[in-house]
C-alpha cells in the first residue's frame, strides 16, 4: 500500500524568520515595558497591559523581561506573579531566581507542596509557606492564585510587607503568566494586589472550567468564567500588544499557525524552512510515504477508510492500531531530529541531532488524544511497543490534549477531535483543544483521522451563539476547521481490503 499526499492550500506568503522574526517581539515588549513604566511613573492611568501571544512565542522570556524592568524602576519596590498553576509557577520561579538572586526571589507556596519542588528551585529562590515567612528583602514574591486568593490573605500580606512604593498595597504589579488560563473569578481575588496588573499568555489556552458553563445569567456581558483578560481587552485603561513571532515551530508549520491566529496582523516564525530536520529509517509502503510527509516539517493528516466500527467517536481502538502499525517501522529502526540554536535575538548558531536510540530533553514522540479513556488505550499501545522494541525512556509516550498543555515534543502524534464524530460540538470544536493538538511539536505533526471531514463540515449546520449573547469559549465554527485542514498536507488511507496497514 501506497498513501499520495495532496499539497496544502496555503503558504506563508510574507513570512519573516530568524532575527527579522524576532525582532518583531523584541518590540512588542518594548512597547509593553514602555506602557507599564509610564504607569508607574506616573503618566498614564492604564490598569491592565495585556500581552497576547500564540502558542510557542517565548512568552515567558517576554515575562522575565519585564518584570526585571519593573523591580529597575524607582516607582516600584516589590512585584507579584501569579499563574493558575504549580507546573507554571515553579519553573518561571526558577528563573528568576537563577537571573535575580534568591534573596530577592520569593516562592510563596503551599506547605504540602514543598517536598515536590526540584532542588534546583530550592537552591535558587527563598521558600515561604505562610506570608510572615517572606523576606524583607524580597522584591518578587510568586505563588499560584489560589494560594494569594486564600481569604484574608491580602491583608495579612498587607500587615507583613507593608505598602510598597504606592503607598497603599503590598506589590506595585501583579504579573499573571498564562493569564488566557486564569479565570475572572480566580483573578477578582488576586486582583486586588496591586494597583495594576500585566498578564502574559497565549490566547489559544484551555481554560480550566468551560466558560459556556456560565452560572451567571444577570448580565450579558458578565461571566466569572471566562479567561480573565477578555474583560478588560476593550477598556480604555488597557493596553493590548501581541507578539507577532513564534519560535516553537517549524518554518513549514507557520501556515498552521496562521490559520488559528488569522485575526491578527501578523504572524512570523523564528525558524525558517529547513532549520529542522527529521531523518528516518529505511521504510516501505505506506508507513513510508506517511513518515516522509511528516519530515517536510509540514503538518500531516491522514484520513482512514476500511476500519471496523469505533466503541465512541473518541474512543476509536480500530484507528489506533493503525497508527501503531505506521509507528512501529519508524521505532524500530530509529529516528534523528536535528534543530538549529538561536540567540535571544534569533540568529541562528549551531545545529544539534537528538536520536531516538538516546532521547534527551522533549519527548521524541508523543500521542494525544481527547479523552482519558482513548489516552488509557494509547498508554497500552505505548507500553506494548516500548517493550516489543526495547526503546529507551524518553522515545514514546502518551497525554490527553488537556494534560500537555504548556508541554513540547518533537513529534505529535494525534486524533483529531473530529473523527467519526456526526456533528460538532462544544468539546470536539474547542478553540483551545485543537490549538493546543497542534503547536506542541518543535519537528512534526501527525493527525490522524476517519475518512470524512470534509463531508462531516460540508453538510454540519451553522453553530449557535454562546448562552444569551455572554461572552464564552472559542468554538470553532465549520468555516474555521475547513480553514485550519487547508493547512495540512493530506492523503487516505483505505484498508478496506487489508485490515491492517
Amino acid at each position: 500500500m501506497t498513501v499520495d499526499f495532496l499539497a496544502p492550500q496555503t503558504s506563508a506568503d510574507g513570512a519573516e524568520h530568524h532575527t527579522a522574526a524576532a525582532a518583531g517581539n523584541i518590540q512588542a515588549a518594548a512597547d509593553a515595558i514602555q506602557a507599564l513604566m509610564r504607569r508607574l511613573d506616573g503618566v498614564s492611568d492604564t490598569q491592565k497591559v495585556l500581552l497576547r501571544a500564540a502558542a510557542g512565542a517565548g512568552k515567558s522570556y517576554a515575562l522575565v523581561r519585564m518584570v526585571k524592568e519593573a523591580i529597575a524602576n524607582d516607582n516600584c519596590l516589590r512585584v507579584a506573579v501569579a499563574a493558575f498553576k504549580n507546573k507554571q509557577i515553579v519553573p518561571l520561579a526558577r528563573k528568576l531566581g537563577e537571573e535575580l538572586g534568591k534573596d530577592t526571589v520569593c516562592l510563596f507556596v503551599s506547605e504540602k507542596r514543598v517536598a515536590d519542588l526540584p532542588q534546583a528551585v530550592l537552591d535558587a529562590v527563598t521558600i515561604a509557606c505562610k506570608s510572615s515567612e517572606i523576606p524583607a528583602s524580597a522584591r518578587v514574591v510568586l505563588g499560584v492564585s489560589h494560594k494569594f486568593g486564600v481569604w484574608g490573605e491580602l491583608r495579612r500580606l498587607n500587615d507583613h510587607l507593608g505598602a510598597g512604593a504606592n503607598g497603599e498595597k503590598a506589590f506595585d504589579v501583579l504579573f499573571v503568566d498564562e493569564a488566557w488560563e486564569l479565570p475572572l473569578y480566580l483573578f477578582a481575588r488576586i486582583e486586588a494586589l496591586a494597583p495594576v496588573a500585566v498578564g502574559v499568555g497565549d490566547v489559544g489556552q484551555l481554560p480550566p472550567i468551560d466558560p459556556n458553563e456560565n452560572p451567571w445569567r444577570g448580565d450579558p456581558g458578565y461571566n466569572p468564567y471566562r479567561a480573565w483578560p477578555t474583560a478588560y481587552e476593550n477598556d480604555d485603561t488597557s493596553v493590548v500588544i501581541e507578539l507577532p513571532a513564534v519560535w516553537r515551530p517549524t518554518g513549514e508549520q507557520l501556515p498552521l499557525w496562521r490559520a488559528f491566529y488569522n485575526d491578527w496582523d501578523q504572524l512570523n516564525c523564528v525558524a525558517a524552512p529547513g532549520d529542522r530536520s527529521v531523518e528516518l529509517p529505511g521504510m516501505d509502503g505506506a508507513a513510508a510515504d506517511v513518515w516522509e510527509a511528516v519530515a517536510t516539517g509540514r503538518p500531516a493528516l491522514l484520513e482512514i477508510s476500511g476500519l471496523e466500527d469505533p466503541e465512541a467517536p473518541d474512543i476509536d481502538r480500530p484507528l489506533l492500531s493503525a497508527v501503531e502499525d505506521l509507528l512501529r517501522p519508524l521505532l524500530a529502526g530509529g529516528f534523528t531530529c536535528t534543530e538549529v540554536s538561536y540567540d535571544n535575538f534569533g540568529a541562528p548558531g549551531t545545529s544539534h541531532s537528538v536520536s531516538s536510540k538516546a532521547p534527551e530533553g522533549d519527548p521524541m514522540v508523543v500521542i494525544l488524544a481527547t479523552r482519558n479513556q482513548a489516552v488509557d488505550d494509547a498508554t497500552e499501545m505505548v507500553e506494548r511497543l516500548t517493550e516489543e522494541l526495547g526503546l529507551p525512556e524518553g522515545v514514546i509516550q502518551a497525554s490527553t490534549v488537556d494534560s500537555w498543555q504548556g508541554q513540547t515534543n518533537r513529534i505529535t502524534v494525534a486524533i483529531h477531535p473530529l473523527s467519526g464524530a456526526t456533528k460538532l460540538d462544544d468539546f470536539n470544536s474547542a478553540f483551545g483543544r485543537l490549538a493546543v493538538t497542534c503547536t506542541r511539536a518543535t519537528h512534526g505533526l501527525f493527525m490522524v483521522a476517519r475518512a470524512g471531514l470534509d463531508e462531516l463540515l460540508a453538510d454540519a449546520p451553522a453553530r449557535p451563539g454562546t448562552p444569551f449573547g455572554e461572552p464564552g469559549t472559542r468554538a470553532l465554527p465549520r468555516q474555521t476547521h475547513q480553514r485550519i485542514l487547508g493547512s495540512f498536507t493530506r492523503g487516505r488511507l483505505d484498508l478496506s481490503d487489508h485490515g491492517s496497514v
